[in-house]
Formats: C-alpha cells, sequence, structure tokens
C-alpha cells in the first residue's frame, strides 16, 4: 500500500493528522491507528494527559458570583466562551461546572498562552 507523503510528512514530525480546530483541547493530541487483520484500520486520537497545575501560566484569579457559568468566566478573560477546558484544567476539575457550582470560590485564570513549559 503507497502511503500519503503528506501523512507520512505529518508522522515523522509528530504533527497532529487530524481536522480539529487549533483552540481545541484535543489539537495538539495525536493520531494512533489500531489494525485488525482483515478488518479496516480505526484511526483514534491518543490519550490527553492533563498538565500539572504549576505548568500554567497565571494571569490572575476570580471570585465566583451567583449564577456564572464556565462559559461566560472564559469569555471574560480568555475572550471566547468555549475555552472553559483551559479553565478546568488550570483548576483541576474534571467536570466544568464545578468551577462555578461554589459562590466565592476562588478561580485560577490560566493566561491566554495556556501553559508555560510542560
Amino acid at each position: 500500500m503507497i502511503k500519503d507523503p503528506f501523512q507520512a510528512l505529518l508522522e515523522a514530525a509528530n504533527l497532529p493528522s487530524h481536522h480539529l480546530p487549533v483552540t481545541s483541547r484535543y489539537y495538539p493530541v495525536g493520531t494512533a491507528k489500531l489494525e485488525v487483520s482483515g478488518e479496516e484500520a480505526v484511526v483514534y486520537l491518543r490519550r490527553r494527559f492533563i498538565p500539572p497545575p504549576e505548568h500554567y501560566t497565571s494571569q490572575q484569579s476570580h471570585i465566583v458570583s451567583h449564577g456564572e457559568r464556565p462559559d461566560t468566566v472564559t469569555a471574560i478573560y480568555l475572550e471566547d466562551p468555549e475555552q472553559f477546558w483551559q479553565l478546568a484544567d488550570a483548576n483541576v476539575v474534571m467536570k466544568p461546572q464545578e468551577l462555578t457550582a461554589e459562590t466565592g470560590r476562588i478561580l485560577r485564570i490560566p493566561g491566554a498562552a495556556g501553559i508555560s513549559e510542560y
């Protein structure tokens, strides 16, 4: 089977070979292929490892007010409501709704660039 030269280049450079937007939490995650004899290969995203919170550049903190949601907080600080996942990662929560469930909670707001070094 002849391999697509562009795909081979992406694989050699270890760059993502998917069509996810750059702002997706899964963008930097590469793909892998599961090949089972006699069946079509299945391409899937590799596992995403969340960096420890100390690797995030901290822009500032935010005190949760009654009725706030993760998307409204990230819309204010990161100018993109879909980036709530960065807020969840920086504050070590699995479910984004946990971020704003408690009024008065202090949230760590990651810098717009995301993580510093990992």
